[in-house]
Formats: structure tokens, C-alpha cells, sequence
């Protein structure tokens, strides 16, 4: 069945959605680009393949895991190191990881790893090709690790307890692409359909990642425990995902790519716009929603997190959820535009978070009217970079008056509200957050202040000649270029700019990470500071010799049975 919307509610204004209290709170969907991946996996029947397996007794070699589309082959090249407890850090300035990784374009011969192995356990150090599309790195939870391991040679199984406490027996600390270290630049492959939507290489090498981690528990639980070793149960293996620490490096990625942010959100509330504009539900369509509320439910219990703030935020989650199923028991979700009645009330009696969750929600029954806004989701119109000199200034003021009203609203000249800066360590050339004053960091910050330079753009031009074009104005102000190009692309993208101050000094970072995280499809973020969190990733997915059995795409919630610590 066709679902043909009607009556269509607009999207949601970005004047609410752009804030990064409510970015801060976004959860994963069918458009998160995980659920992308494994969807196209199964409906194009992928297979999978391991055709080299050299690591010996103490955990020691490589390993190669392919995966076959039809038409062309991507091959994980896993290097698996002995790495001293004293060597084993999370940081990107690290040197050495239990585990090292490149995504190959094709099937590598002996020739081509050797030529890895000389690079790829080097990360930064080392050097890839055109041929590689991926470089990433892990690290074992040690503990877990050899938990699993042992349990497992003993001929018994891993307590689920000590599993669900953790979530991953491995966490990757870096997954680059797009030309880092030498990879394949992105424009190579973005015309390939397994590729065309945003961070599949990405995910593609985490999702091999984790076969390969549990290929590599299995096999040292193998060499310990010989013929009484037991095998892993697969809904052990399927429960655990693969971990993530993700720092202040990928915060700006939302800044730098306004366009591409604005064709995410812009899917996102287009899906929500389609579902809240059904005039009615099937009973499969609510009865599946319910379900999908139940799991989260779960999900939310099982979420843990040390950090004072998203503690607070994980009790308002779970009070509202509990609210929330009281009310889809007494509500009618079949008639009289159910959706938009269960997303109005629940603006009015819940929490951002589970606004947001509600969000996701709602979209899982229809798929047909939301997995095909995944189209849109990259942005391949470079043009946009382009400024428009023949532009007037007239133009360029209505631009802000209706795209940067907000920044009216911010006292610039306040020291709370600049006291941070961007910059690029000279180190690791990362991003870093820096106090403007306390730190001599000027003459290095980063144009990552939008709300600050629209504002003093406005200023300037104000006084001008309304009459007078963009190429004019340039030419005798140069420093607002970069402002100027951004102000040029919101016009036609109401969601690309973060509406709210990115160097307050009540910046969380951890919003802007959140927020791109939950469209890679992450979940039970764990915020260890306000500029780094662990998630997991691909927790319950299907294995691949699971995928065609799936019933469903609703792996991303866990199971009513999982675990609770």
C-alpha cells in the first residue's frame, strides 16, 4: 500500500529545530545511515566472504572480510597487533591500537597487504591509496574482552549481565574516509548507488569491523580453550555493537557543512511532515508503533550514562516514555490524523527528548513514504559554494531578516558570549575549543562563530547602498567572504545554520556531536565530558549470515527481553 499524504503539514519551523538543546536530543531513525546500509544489504542480497584469516595464538596477524554487492567487492583488511596496557588509549594523539583497519576497494592481493601492513597500523604516520576508501582504528574493553574470552574457553557462555554493562567487546577511536591519509576523495565514489547516500564506506567498515570482532574472540577462546571451547550464541554476538569515542574533532562537521546538514534535517522533517499529515493508520501500523514505544522503553532503561547532564536527561526520558505509553493506551491511533494529534500533545507534556524520540518513531511504519527522502540526503551541488556577485545588498538583508533574525537576540559584545574560539591543533591538525580570554588563540580561530559574523555582517551593510551587488561589497571587505557564502546557501536551505551561539561560553559541544551521531544511527550516547561521548554502534544488527533472515528493520531497538543493569 501507497501512502499519498494530503493536506500536508508543514515541516517543522527551523527557528525550534536548529537549536542545539533540541540537535542535542535527535535519536536514530530509518534515516539514520546504518539503517540505510543494512537495508540495501538485504534487498540486494550481499553476500559476504572471508578469505584470508593469518592470526595466530596470541591474537597476532590480519584478516580480510569481503563483501560482495553483484557488481563490485569491499574488502576489510584488519590488522589485529599485541598492545601493551600502557599503550592502550583513546586519544587521538595515541600511537598504537589493538586493532587497525582499511577498507579496500576490491579484493587486495598478497602484494597489496603486505603494503598495508607496512601503513596501515601507522594511521596518521602511515600512507594509503586511491585503492583504499577507509583508515580506522580500535581498542579492546579489556575487561570484556577477556571476560568473554574466558568464559568462553571454559566451555560456557559470557554472563549477559557483564555484557549489557558494556555493550561492545571493541570501540573504534578514529573511522576517517574522504581522501584522509591518502583514501579515495569522495567525488571517486559518490556516483556508485551503495555509496550515493552520506558515510556508507564509513559504515560499511564498521559493520565488517564488528564480524571481525567476533571472528577474533571466537578464535582466541578457541587457541585457549582447545576441543571444550564453546561457540558464541548468536543472540550474545548479535547484542553487542561496536563502541565509539567521538571527540571534539567531528563537532565542527556540522558547521563546515551547512548544506549537507540542511538536507538531513530537511529529510528528517519532511518524514515527520508526511507522517503527522496521514489522515488515518492501519491497526498493523499502530500495533507496530506500540511495539516499537515498548522497545524503547528498554532501550532507555538500559542506558546508562556517569555525566551529570545526560543523567538528567536519561530520568526526564524515561518518566516521559512511561507517560507516553499511558497515553497511546488510551489514544486512538488509527483515525483522525493520529500522528499529528500523538506529536501535538506531546509538545505540550514532554521533554525535548522524548519529542524527539516520539519523532523517530512515528516514522517506523512507512517506510514506503520515508526511505525514499534517503535520495536527497548527500549534497553533490558544489555551485553552492559559489558566491553570487550580482547579488545586491537589499537581497543579502532579507536574507538575514529571515534566515538570522536570532542573532539580533545575542549581546556579541559579551564576554559569556564569546569566550570561546575554534582552532586546528598544530599537533594532530584537529579541531579544538579554546578560551578566547584566557589562552592566545586570536589569530588562529576558525570561521565557526556564523551567528557572530552574520551579525556584524548586518552591521556593516546596513549603512550601504541597498542598490550595491555582493561583488562590490567584497571587494573592499574581504573578511566577510566566507559569512557572505554561507548567508548565500541558507537562503535556499532553511536548516543548514545552527541557530544558537557556537563560542558561548555555555556551549556544549556534545549537542553538535549528538546530533550528527544519531544520523550515523548511534545509540545510548554517553557523554564523558561536554566535548567527547561513547557510543555504540550497530548493537542487535543482523550478522551477515543473519540478513536475509531478518524480519524486519527494527534492529535498532532491542529486544523487550534485553537486559537490564
Amino acid at each position: 500500500m501507497t501512502y499519498q499524504p494530503q493536506n500536508l503539514i508543514p515541516r517543522r519551523d527551523p527557528a525550534m529545530v536548529m537549536k542545539l538543546a533540541r540537535l542535542g536530543s535527535f535519536h536514530q531513525s530509518r534515516l539514520s545511515f546504518m539503517r540505510i546500509l543494512t537495508r540495501r544489504m538485504t534487498r540486494e542480497n550481499w553476500t559476504f566472504s572471508r578469505p584470508v584469516f593469518e592470526i595466530d595464538d596470541q591474537g597476532v596477524g590480519h584478516a580480510v572480510f569481503c563483501a560482495h554487492t553483484g557488481e563490485r567487492t569491499y574488502s576489510l583488511v584488519a590488522f589485529a597487533h599485541d598492545l601493551p596496557a600502557d599503550k592502550r588509549s583513546d586519544r587521538v594523539i595515541a600511537e598504537a591500537w589493538d586493532s587497525t583497519f582499511t577498507l579496500f576497494d576490491g579484493v587486495p592481493t598478497a602484494d597489496d597487504i603486505a603494503r598495508l601492513a607496512r601503513n596501515v597500523p601507522l594511521q596518521e604516520a602511515g600512507r594509503v591509496t586511491e585503492r583504499e576508501l577507509s583508515v580506522s582504528r580500535a581498542n579492546r574493553s579489556v575487561r570484556l574482552w577477556e571476560h568473554v574470552v574466558s568464559h568462553l574457553a571454559a566451555g560456557t557462555q559470557p554472563d549477559t549481565t557483564e555484557i549489557a554493562k558494556v555493550g561492545y567487546l571493541m570501540r573504534t577511536t578514529a573511522v576517517y574516509g574522504s581522501g584522509k591519509l591518502g583514501a579515495a576523495d569522495r567525488e571517486q565514489i559518490a556516483e556508485r548507488p551503495e555509496f550515493s547516500a552520506p558515510f556508507q564506506v564509513e559504515m560499511l567498515s564498521v559493520y565488517l569491523t564488528r564480524v571481525y570482532v567476533r571472528d577474533l574472540v571466537q578464535h582466541m577462546a578457541n587457541q585457549r580453550g582447545g576441543a571444550k571451547a564453546a561457540t558464541l550464541a548468536p543472540e550474545i554476538a548479535r547484542s553487542m555493537g561496536i563502541g565509539n569515542s567521538t571527540g571534539l574533532g567531528m563537532a565542527p562537521f556540522l558547521l563546515n557543512h551547512p548544506k549537507l546538514l540542511n538536507n538531513w534535517i530537511m529529510a528528517r522533517e519532511e518524514a515527520i511532515a508526511r507522517v503527522r499529515s496521514l489522515a488515518t493508520a492501519r491497526p498493523a501500523d499502530a500495533k507496530l508503533f506500540r511495539e516499537l514505544l515498548a522497545r524503547s522503553v528498554v532501550s532507555a532503561k538500559i542506558w546508562h550514562s556517569e555525566h551529570e547532564i545526560q543523567r538528567d536527561k536519561l530520568v526526564e526520558l524515561r518518566r516521559d516514555l512511561d507517560v507516553l505509553v499511558a497515553r497511546t493506551r488510551s489514544s486512538d491511533l488509527v483515525g483522525n490524523y493520529p500522528w499529528d494529534h500523538l506529536y501535538g500533545w506531546a509538545e505540550t507534556h514532554l521533554g525535548v527528548d522524548a519529542q524527539e524520540c516520539l519523532a523517530s518513531l512515528m516514522l517506523e511504519p512507512y517506510g514506503d513514504l520515508v526511505d525514499p527522502l534517503t535520495d536527497g540526503m548527500s549534497d553533490a551541488d558544489y555551485s553552492a559554494f559559489r558566491i553570487k556577485g550580482a547579488m545586491t545588498l537589499a537581497h543579502v538583508s532579507k536574507i538575514l531578516a529571515d534566515r538570522y533574525h536570532w542573532v539580533s537576540g545575542i549581546d556579541w559584545a559579551a564576554a559569556q558570549n564569546c569566550a570561546r574560539l575554534w582552532y586546528v591543533s598544530e599537533e594532530k591538525l584537529e579541531p579544538r575549543l579554546g578560551e578566547r580570554f584566557e589562552e592566545p588563540l586570536a589569530d588562529y580561530e576558525q570561521p565557526l562563530a556564523p551567528g557572530r559574523d552574520a551579525a556584524a555582517l548586518q552591521t556593516v551593510i546596513a549603512g550601504l547602498d541597498q542598490g550595491a551587488t555582493v561583488a562590490e561589497f567584497l571587494s573592499k571587505h574581504p573578511e566577510h567572504r566566507c559569512s557572505m557564502r554561507r548567508i548565500q546557501m541558507a537562503e535556499h536551505a532553511p536548516y543548514a545554520e545552527i541557530r544558537d551561539n557556537t563560542i558561548g561560553s555555555d556551549l556544549l559541544p556534545i549537542d553538535m556531536l549528538r546530533c550528527k551521531l544519531s544520523f550515523f544511527g548511534a545509540t545510548h550516547f554517553d557523554p564523558r565530558s561536554d566535548r567527547w561521548v561513547r557510543i555504540c554502534l550497530f548493537g542487535n544488527a543482523p550478522f551477515p549470515e543473519e540478513l536475509q533472515h531478518a524480519k524486519s528493520d527494527d534492529w535498532a531497538y532491542p529486544p523487550r527481553e534485553a537486559q537490564v543493569v
